[in-house]
């Protein structure tokens, strides 16, 4: 017996081993189909709502995706000229935040305080951080490049998701695992639209403040806010550095100073006070989950799967907390808090 387990279980890794082997050669296919997936969830409660004022399924359809393509067109608007602007002038900041960097550490020399300055220069590369929040906007604006099969896609998930409820209802009305699914796509739905609404509440929060500040290219980093407001904790400060260093150089260090506050007190405010109010505690991820959703889904899919990586690991949970029998799972995965 015990050996037909242990069978079992190498038998189990090598099929998980193959599934994710063959969604990583597919991981462009896979990406499209999950931010579909992630914009028809954010948008299914408006068409439901449409409907339930006795809007046809058409019109209702045709009001959700018309402010879909309205906010894309926003986006695409401000960000195209943004990111040539920010691309051309990348080399001029890397220059001036080195000049920063070895002013800095010839203050600390001077005060007698060594620091192993070329060491520091290879990790705390300006260019790579730089690089790394281009890369992210650059990704995300790729995929808007790709509207149109990720706009039919969502399409036909809103018509579908009408459907698929009366499948699930059509089971079996008494049954328990029709309605366990209900319960957890519910959860989902909840989930998904209530951290779209912090995230952009965060965003817009942001775009305002470092516009009064002065910081070049505002709308870039409160898009950079909005996205990784998605990931708890690492995100925020992930956010920050390129919007404090992008002000160190174009603005100075008193300016710089306030983008730290402003995104502290975001951060605290929506963060840690609003946020756990409104989508509840159970919701949360612990910080090594975070960061090792991260590296998975990063390296599973990309620097998209980096920004999708919570989401997907907040379903997983809640797929898991809702039978008593993987429960366990899913408090592993959690804060600790209920």
């Amino acid at each position: 017996m015990q050996k037909k387990n242990i069978g079992n279980f190498f038998i189990v890794m090598a099929s998980v081993v193959i599934v994710l082997a063959g969604i990583k050669i597919a991981s462009a296919i896979v990406v499209q189909f999950l931010l579909s997936l992630f914009i028809a969830i954010i948008l299914s409660p408006a068409y439901g709502y449409f409907n339930k004022k006795g809007i046809p399924n058409g019109i209702s359809l045709l009001i959700v995706v018309s402010l879909l393509i309205v906010f894309f067109t926003f986006i695409a608007k401000f960000l195209g000229s943004s990111v040539i602007d920010f691309n051309a002038n990348l080399g001029f900041y890397e220059q001036q935040l080195m000049v920063y960097f070895h002013n800095f550490a010839g203050l600390l020399g001077s005060l007698g305080i060594e620091i192993p300055e070329k060491e520091l220069t290879s990790v705390l590369n300006p260019k790579m951080i730089m690089g790394f929040a281009s890369g992210i906007i650059q990704s995300m604006g790729s995929l808007l490049t790709n509207g149109f099969v990720i706009l039919l896609t969502v399409v036909f998930m809103l018509l579908e998701s009408k459907i698929f409820t009366n499948k699930i209802t059509s089971i079996s009305p008494k049954s328990s695992s029709a309605l366990q699914i209900q319960t957890i796509i519910t959860k989902i739905k909840e989930y998904m639209v209530l951290k779209a609404l912090m995230s952009l509440v965060t965003g817009v929060i942001i775009w305002i403040g470092l516009i009064a500040i002065g910081t070049d290219y505002p709308f870039l980093w409160a898009l950079l806010a909005f996205m990784l407001n998605f990931i708890p904790n690492i995100g925020s400060i992930i956010a920050a550095v390129p919007a404090v260093l992008l002000t160190l150089v174009g603005v100075d260090l008193f300016s710089a100073i306030m983008v730290i506050s402003l995104y502290l007190v975001v951060n605290v405010l929506i963060g840690s006070i609003i946020e756990p109010k409104v989508m509840g505690e159970g919701l949360g991820l612990s910080t090594l989950v975070v960061f090792l959703s991260l590296l998975f889904w990063g390296w599973l899919l990309g620097i998209v799967g980096m920004l999708l990586s919570i989401p997907l690991t907040i379903m997983a949970k809640i797929v898991f907390g809702a039978d008593k029998d993987t429960k366990w799972i899913a408090i592993l995965l959690g804060t600790g808090k209920t």
